[in-house]
């Protein structure tokens, strides 16, 4: 593996070191995503070492690791974040040890995210879009378990942090968050923590489970998220090209669905059915108005019988989060939900936080206060 600067986390001192960064080879990528996607690369956390105290220094200082996809946005992430490193050094460097790592591909986030974890950073931070702060999440977890330090004496968590810099930041929008890096920048120096609830997926074989934190959904919009993500070139407008897109050849389908580990009940005709951690996907549609990320519940929302003319009339009332006493729109609050289709064709689109996860059957779990979040 090429040499690099390594950062040993911990103690409060950031030791840098010419040595490769280490990364478990076995490192799997997201399940259900199959060779449309790269294998997961090699991690590499570059410090700052312009801003690293001197090792003599007694006083305590915070450890953040921050992770940037400098291809988001078409490369926007990238330039505003350099732009934004020095009112980060100046607000921060004081007091905290940052590290910088920028990605190098699909997964490169969650390999570098779960070495923050064992190193004992105080905090792993998205730069980016709703992708990358998914990836991010994913990485606080391995084989269906929280990732932890390795030093088992440590007091508190890694928690997680957000600069949204990306195409979509509809996770922020729940939270109330502005469009500002500065203002989140405020957020992660007064590091004040509050836990929030994670999604957890699993299929019908024993692959290893997938997480989502914003909103997961099936069938018409997941179908419209997965042609949205090929056109991110033109900004929000791809959700708009994305959902022409998948309407062309879309049926409504019977699926079958088991609430709470309950008996299965049978679903006629859905268009959409979107399990809601957080309230907003598509770039800022209000999908599941009641949704909250720290309830320890989903708020589900099915859409049924809607033809196309339907999203064209009643558009407004999906991105205002009014929807909800539209005619053939049902809401219901759950800690699981489990969906899988009738016809058995195996063409049922799944998505979550905006990422393609194959088709039905799916299982959707809550983990309620699964992570410490920077808010």
């Amino acid at each position: 593996m090429a040499c690099c600067y390594q950062v040993s986390l911990g103690g409060g001192i950031v030791v840098v070191a010419a040595s490769s960064f280490s990364v478990n080879s076995k490192l799997k990528p997201i399940p259900f995503l199959k060779a449309e996607l790269l294998k997961p690369m090699a991690s590499d956390l570059s410090p700052d070492r312009s801003i690293f105290h001197d090792a003599s220094s007694s006083s305590p200082r915070r450890d953040l690791v921050f992770i940037v996809n400098p291809r988001g946005a078409n490369g926007r992430t990238g330039k505003e974040w350099k732009k934004l490193l020095p009112y980060l050094r100046s607000r921060l460097g004081k007091n905290c040890n940052i590290c910088e790592s920028l990605t190098s591909g699909p997964y490169h986030a969650i390999d570098i995210t779960r070495e923050a974890i064992r190193e004992g950073a105080d905090a792993v931070v998205a730069v980016g879009g709703d992708g990358t702060l998914h990836e991010v999440v994913n990485g606080f977890f391995w084989a269906g378990k929280p990732v932890t330090n390795h030093n088992r004496e440590a007091t508190r968590s890694t928690a997680l942090g957000l600069i949204p810099l990306g195409t979509g930041s509809d996770f922020a929008r729940t939270l109330g968050w502005k469009n500002d890096p500065c203002e989140a920048i405020n957020r992660i120096a007064k590091g004040l923590r509050s836990p929030v609830d994670v999604g957890e997926i699993t299929g019908e074989s024993e692959e290893e489970s997938h997480y989502f934190i914003n909103v997961a959904d099936i069938h018409l919009s997941a179908k419209a998220g997965y042609f949205a993500s090929r056109y991110k070139r033109f900004g929000n407008l791809c959700y708009v090209i994305g959902a022409l897109q998948a309407f062309m050849g879309h049926k409504n389908q019977d699926l079958r669905i088991k609430v709470n580990e309950g008996e299965w009940e049978t679903c006629s005709l859905v268009t959409a059915l979107c399990i809601g951690n957080a309230k907003y996907f598509g770039g800022g549609m209000k999908i599941t108005p009641n949704a909250d990320p720290s309830s320890g519940n989903f708020e589900v929302v099915i859409l049924q019988d809607f033809k196309w003319y339907d999203f064209i009339l009643k558009l407004h009332r999906l991105y205002n989060g009014t929807h909800l006493s539209v005619k053939n729109v049902s809401s219901r609050s759950v800690i699981s939900i489990e969906v899988e289709e009738i016809s058995g064709s195996g063409s049922i689109y799944v998505q979550s936080d905006g990422e393609h996860l194959g088709f039905l059957p799916r299982k959707f779990c809550i983990l309620p206060s699964a992570i410490e979040m920077i808010c």
